[in-house]
């Protein structure tokens, strides 16, 4: 693509943010129609999370990764892919967008753009507990990010806790790999989605794989259980398992040496691009903040257009889907109604996932008032109720009084904790500097 200096780049109809099945649909879909397409994606290679591979990988045991692979192939030959791409914000000038990126080297890039659509998936919803700042303890997500990406194993004695589905694939893959799973802990019940069988049925095939692999390398899988504590001197060593009651309260405990705990309760959607344009949220299922998008994909801001989980969690199938949808409505073409219906049902399986998945307020009990809500500013327990006892009402004011969400995660890792223990639900981020950046990106952004 032509520019007129290093830093510009000449003005295109759609950039897509994000290289994970949302946007590569997308992506594709609006450049098959025509569209001048620019695809912009922080990481190494396209897929996301869920698609993360090794270079030159042929093939995994992650299910569609062979079509995905053809897509991003397709995508290449019809588009601009720029990888390694850190978007950190997007300004507007009348009609048209810049999309602000930094690359590897922190060389600044601008990319002027008729539309854009966020597809920036999300990260792990991490709670914290006494004992997880120690090293070996790292979220499902990260387990499962090294394992896919680099081909690292996180650990030898592992145990995988927390609420959801995603814990499946994750101790599959770690077993699978040569790691001693020593047991998966879900906090909540194991036959949640009973309630739900024909929303679930589709999903069947695809958790009775993993359920395979976790009986062939013996990985035991415990309900109404979850890891409470971690312990160690220099790193971990072992970790409290409690047995619960129906609101997380500690029933029974026991401990379990291992040497790595992977632990995740649900996943954040990635919104700040859409919040700072203004785009308006709305509370998912389970209380998350998400962009608010109508039958086609289109956010409350002109120009702007959202799918995957920035507008609700609901795996890979439905963010696929509706990237397909987004694609289709930049470039002016009609929606079929076999996809819209097939979001609708899809949708509706994310929500009951939600609900059969809770974060019960039960966990706020295994916490001592030593234990480290926000990491990044080493602020405890202590703090946070030391403020709130002084008159903070919400997140923010106790963010003001303690510090928490003020350190290199702006939030990202504590916030929904901190909102908890605030007695509120979690607010739409504000940062106007979407991810990390060097000060020399920060000068070079155009104003004008």
């Amino acid at each position: 693509m032509s520019a007129p200096d290093d830093r510009v780049s000449a003005a295109c109809d759609l950039v897509v943010v994000g290289g994970g099945p949302a946007g590569v649909a997308g992506a594709l879909t609006a450049a098959l129609r025509g569209l001048n397409v620019v695809l912009v994606d922080s990481g190494a290679r396209l897929g996301g999370q869920y698609f993360r591979h090794q270079a030159g990988a042929a093939h995994t045991a992650t299910p569609g990764l062979d079509r995905f692979l053809r897509q991003g192939r397709a995508l290449g030959e019809r588009a601009e892919v720029l990888l390694g791409h850190q978007v950190w914000t997007v300004t507007r000038d009348g009609d048209r967008l810049t999309v602000h990126c930094q690359t590897p080297d922190g060389r600044p890039v601008a990319i002027r753009c008729r539309d854009l659509l966020i597809a920036t998936g999300a990260h792990d919803r991490p709670l914290p507990f006494p004992g997880w700042d120690l090293p070996g303890v790292l979220t499902a997500g990260g387990a499962q990010a090294l394992l896919k990406g680099n081909g690292v194993v996180a650990g030898g004695r592992v145990v995988v806790g927390g609420t959801g589905p995603f814990l499946l694939p994750v101790a599959a893959g770690l077993a699978g790999a040569g790691a001693e799973v020593l047991g998966v802990f879900e906090a909540n019940g194991g036959l949640a989605l009973a309630r739900h069988p024909v929303l679930a049925l589709g999903k069947a095939g695809e958790a009775a794989g993993y359920g395979l692999a976790m009986a062939r390398h013996r990985v035991p899988y415990r309900t109404h259980q979850a890891v409470i504590a971690a312990h160690g001197e220099r790193e971990l060593e072992a970790v409290t398992v409690a047995r619960l009651d129906g609101d997380w309260n500690v029933l029974a405990t026991r401990e379990v040496a291992c040497d790595t705990l992977a632990v995740g309760y649900g996943f954040v959607p990635q919104i700040e691009l859409g919040v700072e344009l203004g785009c308006q949220t709305r509370p998912d299922a389970d209380g998350m903040p998400v962009l608010a998008v109508d039958g086609r994909q289109r956010t409350t801001v002109d120009g702007v257009w959202a799918a995957g989980e920035p507008t609700g969690v609901g795996g890979r199938h439905l963010a696929e889907l509706e990237g397909r949808i987004a694609g289709l409505a930049v470039a002016g073409a009609p929606v079929p109604g076999v996809l819209a219906r097939r979001r609708r049902r899809m949708r509706a399986f994310g929500e009951a996932l939600h609900h059969a998945y809770p974060v019960k307020p039960g966990w706020q009990s295994w916490l001592r008032d030593d234990t480290l809500v926000c990491r990044c500013e080493e602020v405890p327990v202590a703090r946070v109720r030391a403020a709130l006892a002084l008159g903070a009402t919400d997140a923010r004011s106790v963010k003001l009084l303690a510090r928490p969400g003020m350190g290199w995660c702006q939030g990202r890792v504590c916030g929904y904790a901190v909102a908890c223990l605030a007695g509120e639900r979690p607010r739409p981020p504000r940062r106007p500097i979407a991810q990390p950046i060097s000060l020399g990106a920060l000068a070079d952004l155009d104003t004008h």
